[in-house]
């Protein structure tokens, strides 16, 4: 293969799906599985084969048209309350599939972060970590890859379907770089050839005979990583019917719902089965300063059809027990609203949500107070809710990687577990 994609282009599938990433010395290398440190956690969580899916809504989901609803109230919106199958649970009328799916949740009304902007707090619930200057925080995807992952793996350990470009690997390095699919799961251009096979394979043993003659007396790691790029490129050849997802879509597409997002869901569900530890599904639109109720009016119908399809199908294959549904954006919205009839950056108190492998069914966490406008219980910070993730999945959030010299845990400083939602 003649060239590589530049990184905004990493498109791609299941074992495409290992992402390239660009090194100091313009070399590209896959992200093809986490090299452990071989520790005994590490290596224990590996056999227990954890994943986890992050569903990303893009621009911040309000919590008072999904699951902190105020009716009522100044705060309150347009849409009504409807019941749950968890007694006492009630959740927006825009909800009616994961309503019915409440006792797979945890629902965590109670989120205090400290960045209300957009690219802080993507970054920051990416990552756990407030940008700095001076240290490349890894975001979630790439912790999950690296104490999670299989080296061995011909598949990718952190794919992103349609979503956010943010931190990367940060300090854990390029072999954990997120690689990306298209907006429906399509892989890159690079992975098939321009040229016929037996060219390639001539090209490809004299540039392997090169690489390996200059290597005896030249050490650096971007020629490794060189090296490493092409090797990776040329295996991708073999599992390309991995990602062939068609005629798969075609069975479940009234399933997940007839929707670009729906397919997404799918897509992750199966690249989860295939193996792959870590995926993160986009969808945007949620930054509704204006028209905050129509909009969410159209973007939850789709992906709540979507997501409830998902825990369904990760059920019933047997995956759901060891596979974490992480439900997401930067920030909620304020409980006033505006004169555009939007509601705008809120961070004082939002909504997550958690269902699946690690943590528990049926529970709602935390409380904001009548108004939504502060939370009065069970507060849960950006380093908390990270620090639970990793604990839910077998790692431990105090593990330490260095940036240069420093040892940077992989949760904030002073974060606490919270055990209550566990399983």
């Amino acid at each position: 293969m003649e060239r590589l994609c530049p990184s905004h282009e990493h498109l791609s599938r299941r074992s495409l799906l290992k992402g390239s990433l660009a090194t100091a010395a313009g070399a590209s290398v896959m992200n093809w599985g986490g090299l452990f440190n071989n520790d005994a956690m590490a290596n224990e969580v590996k056999k227990r084969s954890k994943h986890c899916i992050l569903i990303w809504l893009n621009g911040g989901c309000s919590q008072f048209e999904t699951f902190d609803m105020k009716v009522g109230r100044p705060s309150g919106g347009l849409f009504r309350e409807i019941s749950t199958n968890v007694p006492g649970t009630r959740v927006c009328e825009l909800l009616p599939k994961i309503s019915q799916r409440m006792d797979k949740l945890t629902v965590i009304r109670s989120m205090r972060t400290s960045q209300i902007d957009h690219p802080g707090g993507i970054h920051l619930m990416h990552t756990g970590w407030s940008q700095t200057a001076s240290t490349r925080f890894p975001e979630i995807g790439a912790v999950i890859a690296k104490y999670c992952g299989n080296p061995d793996s011909d598949l990718p350990s952190f794919i992103k379907v349609s979503s956010n470009r943010s931190a990367g690997a940060g300090i854990l390095g390029p072999e954990y770089e997120p690689f990306n699919l298209g907006i429906e799961g399509d892989l890159p251009h690079f992975s098939t050839s321009p040229i016929s096979k037996e060219l390639e394979s001539r090209r490809h043993s004299l540039r392997d005979f090169v690489e390996t003659r200059y290597a005896e007396n030249h050490h650096a790691e971007p020629v490794q990583m060189h090296r490493e790029a092409y090797d990776r490129a040329r295996r991708l050849e073999a599992v390309r019917n991995t990602f062939q997802l068609d005629e798969e879509w075609e069975k479940y597409a009234d399933k997940y719902g007839n929707s670009k997002i729906g397919r997404r869901m799918m897509i992750a569900a199966r690249l989860v089965e295939a193996g792959v530890p870590f995926v993160e599904v986009g969808q945007s639109g949620y930054d509704t300063h204006a028209d905050n109720f129509e909009g969410h009016k159209a973007l939850l119908p789709p992906m709540e059809h979507a997501w409830a399809a998902l825990l369904d199908d990760l059920e019933d294959r047997g995956l759901l027990q060891d596979t974490l549904v992480v439900w997401m954006g930067e920030i909620g919205r304020t409980p006033s609203i505006n004169n555009r009839s939007g509601r705008d950056h809120y961070v004082r108190s939002w909504t997550t949500a958690l269902a699946g492998g690690g943590v528990k069914g049926g529970l709602v966490y935390g409380e904001s107070d009548k108004d939504g406008l502060d939370v009065i219980s069970n507060k849960v910070t950006e380093g908390d809710f990270f620090a639970t993730i990793y604990t839910a999945l077998g790692i431990d959030p105090t593990t330490e990687n260095f940036s240069g010299v420093r040892p940077i845990p992989l949760a904030q400083f002073g974060h606490q577990v919270v055990k209550d939602i566990l399983a």
